[in-house]
């Protein structure tokens, strides 16, 4: 036989027991000191992690494990853009000189010195840096009328020295061609030649001079930059603004040490 009081005891502890099993969801029992001092101290170590590799992800609260590849752990899952902005470039020195017609006459008899930049056109021309030079120079003079003018630094290992020339229909279709090889941070509009280029060369490459239209018709437009470190120079001619007339380009580049 059980007394009365014997009996409420028993219901009561029988009562808590069964609490203690059904637990409100998002609750975790509590773990000795010792445990969750071990946990805790697992928690501050991080394996090194190979692409292939799996990361276990388990919730303080709930206990649910999540399983994530190591690059996707790595990855920025939230947004959060944390790509590296190129290091700011020193100005260059810029002049101008007034014997345009020396100046063309000279270089319209050299090879690989004149080009027609076409009405919509982008012309870039490529200078790596070179082991013996310490600067680039450059310059440049047009036939009747003005061209934009720019120059960017690529901070990319240079396999070759040789000087390339590479052409875009416009500044909008180049700057889509060098999406395609890297992505980049948010949507730049396209340079405007009138106010200075807000291209997306800027987000990616060094900007030593916006691109601006230049009085190369009128005057020889020279300049000068201090290799920043080992890469390529872009010199950029924007013809893009006119809708009706080629332009003739005479261009003279070269390094000094």
């Amino acid at each position: 036989m059980v007394s009365p009081a014997s009996k409420d005891t028993t219901e009561d502890l029988q009562n808590v027991a069964g609490a203690s099993e059904v637990q409100a969801p998002g609750e975790q029992a509590s773990l000795p000191a010792d445990q969750t001092q071990v946990l805790s101290e697992m928690a501050k170590y991080q394996a090194p992690q190979r692409p292939e590799d799996t990361v276990m992800i388990q919730s303080e609260h709930t206990g649910a494990i999540d399983v994530l590849s190591a690059d996707l752990e790595s990855a920025d899952l939230l947004g959060d853009h944390r790509k590296v902005s190129p290091p700011l470039m020193a100005p260059p020195c810029v002049w101008t000189f007034a014997k345009v017609k020396e100046f063309k006459s000279k270089l319209g008899k050299e090879k690989n010195s004149r080009l027609v930049v076409k009405r919509g056109e982008v012309v870039t021309i490529r200078v790596p840096t070179h082991p013996e030079g310490k600067r680039v120079c450059w310059e440049f003079a047009t036939d009747d009328y003005d061209i934009g003018f720019g120059v960017y630094f690529d901070w990319t290992p240079v396999t070759s020295t040789d000087i390339t020339v590479q052409v875009s229909d416009s500044s909008e279709d180049e700057d889509e061609e060098e999406e395609e090889d890297e992505e980049i941070e948010e949507p730049v509009p396209v340079g405007d030649v009138e106010r200075g280029s807000r291209s997306s060369l800027r987000g990616r490459y060094g900007e030593v001079m916006p691109v601006y239209r230049r009085d190369s018709h009128r005057d020889v437009q020279a300049g000068s930059h201090d290799y920043p470190g080992e890469g390529i120079y872009l010199l950029k001619f924007d013809n893009s603004y006119s809708l009706l007339r080629n332009k003739t380009l005479y261009f003279h580049i070269y390094y000094t040490s």
